[in-house]
């Protein structure tokens, strides 16, 4: 059975992850260093933590798996450093999402331009290499 499970830490973040056998030992792999932050030596005497199954399969391939688990951690934001401790995908919040389309509407020309030239120039280095042979 491959299950997507959500881990909760005695602070309320989450950590979401993916286990392909659903072992009952596998707790994820958060970044320790975030851990030991958020819980210092004498909040680690007593530590109780939370696995729940969010979904699971018996039939799903692992790159359906890793794709729900993204989805997972993008829709509970695990990825936002103040809910969770998933760093990957990368937390984009609002003001990020802005800059990235402002970004993208001022390179979009010059990005079709460059490709285009990018191809071009594939395609001339393809035919040399044949006419090398």
């Amino acid at each position: 059975m491959k299950v997507i499970y959500r881990i909760t830490y005695p602070n309320w973040k989450i950590y979401v992850g993916k286990d392909l056998t659903n072992s009952i030992t596998y707790f994820g792999s958060p970044n320790p260093e975030l851990l030991e932050r958020d819980f210092p030596p004498e909040a680690r005497k007593t530590f109780t933590i939370t696995r729940q199954i969010l979904w699971e399969s018996d039939t799903a391939s692992d790159s359906v798996v890793s794709a729900e688990e993204v989805r997972f951690i993008r829709e509970l934001h695990a990825n936002d450093p103040k809910v969770g401790y998933n760093r990957w995908p990368r937390f984009r919040d609002e003001t990020d999402r802005r800059d990235t389309q402002n970004f993208r509407e001022r390179a979009g020309p010059l990005r079709a331009a460059t490709a285009g030239r990018i191809q071009g120039e594939s395609a001339d280095l393809i035919r040399a290499g044949r006419d090398n042979r």
